[in-house]
């Protein structure tokens, strides 16, 4: 493990023993991840799912046995607190199988993420229209660029798995996009250069948060 990843937990650690300086830290350098990974999945309380999640840590340290870095440790938290919030959503009585359902179907209103250009726009719809698993899959990969083997430890899935989702995932936007593009042209700026314009979104994203 790291120095980097040691000093986190030695950081929550210390919070959890009632250091709030140390909380503060700990939620300073990795808020901006929580925020893009909460921010195109549900267009309010994102604010309150944040504080979950680093509520969440601190409840759920005992069992976390320090095989993996605290980011992944983090988003592995992040994604069981997504799975309750839409569990407990007003008609929520039947479980959210994140391989079907698409944030649209959740909260159909607009993404409440801001887009400066045409193709983010078109991206974050795209996101949006793909099961939720394809979503984090991409946005984790892409965004807070995760190797499959620190995704196979945040979804509890093999990695062999993951690096099948992933190029499921892909080819599931590309399909969803080509359905939601305005026009040929905008799909085709889109799709020549996918790679850049989704990992563009995450400096939206953190100048957003």
């Amino acid at each position: 493990m790291n120095s980097i990843n040691t000093e986190d937990f030695q950081l929550l650690d210390a919070w959890r023993g009632g250091d709030r300086e140390a909380g503060n830290t700990l939620f300073e350098r990795h808020f901006d991840a929580v925020c893009r990974f909460f921010a195109n999945k549900v267009n309010d309380s994102v604010d309150d799912l944040i504080q979950k999640t680093f509520l969440g840590c601190i409840e759920g340290r005992d069992r976390f046995r320090k095989q993996s870095s605290f980011r992944t440790y983090l988003f592995a938290v992040a994604h069981n607190i997504l799975r309750m919030h839409f569990r407990s959503r007003p008609d929520g009585d039947e479980p959210v199988d994140f391989s079907t359902t698409t944030v649209d179907e959740l909260t159909p209103s607009p993404s409440a993420v801001f887009a400066s250009h045409e193709e983010q726009r078109l991206l974050l719809e795209g996101l949006r229209h793909i099961p939720i698993e394809s979503q984090m899959v991409l946005e984790l990969y892409y965004w807070e660029d995760m190797a499959a083997s620190e995704l196979s430890e945040v979804l509890g899935i093999p990695e062999g798995t993951v690096r099948s989702r992933i190029r499921r995932a892909k080819d599931q936007l590309g399909r969803r996009m080509k359905r939601l593009a305005s026009s040929p042209s905008l799909l085709k700026t889109t799709m020549s250069d996918l790679d850049h314009w989704v990992r563009s979104l995450r400096e939206r994203l953190s100048t957003d948060a």
